[in-house]
């Protein structure tokens, strides 16, 4: 068997919150409706879909866990040097995201941080 392609879908609790959220970080929009709002991540453009809770779960046959428990998944976002990992930092609090942990140096030539987006997914701002 071959997947044509892969995409992530995350349930969340208002689409305005989120699609300002990402936008104000660079993301390109890919699509947005009623039920969703969806976005480009990378240069392969990956795609995630933020669906609403109420709309995602009777899909997923059961409850989305709840992001503020714990990890579903952690995606890592590629910054090209330290300075733009601390730009990701101060750009992520400006469009009223959490700062899981602050940008760190850790191993030998690795430095990043973890930030949740308004609705608890965690994302990783890594530089290696």
């Amino acid at each position: 068997m071959k997947a044509k392609k892969i995409w992530a879908n995350f349930g969340v609790s208002d689409l305005a919150r989120t699609t300002q959220f990402y936008k104000q970080l660079g993301f390109q929009q890919n699509d947005a409706s009623d039920q969703l709002t969806s976005f480009f991540f990378g240069e392969d453009q990956f795609i995630i879909h933020f669906f609403l809770k109420d709309v995602l779960e009777p899909g997923m046959k059961g409850r989305l866990l709840d992001s503020s428990a714990g990890n579903e998944i952690i995606f890592t976002l590629s910054a090209e040097s330290k300075n733009e990992v601390d730009e990701w930092e101060k750009a992520v609090q400006q469009a009223g995201g959490t700062i899981v942990s602050k940008p760190e140096s850790f191993g030998a030539g690795y430095y990043g941080f973890v930030f949740a987006d308004p609705d608890g997914h965690k994302f990783n701002v890594f530089y290696m």
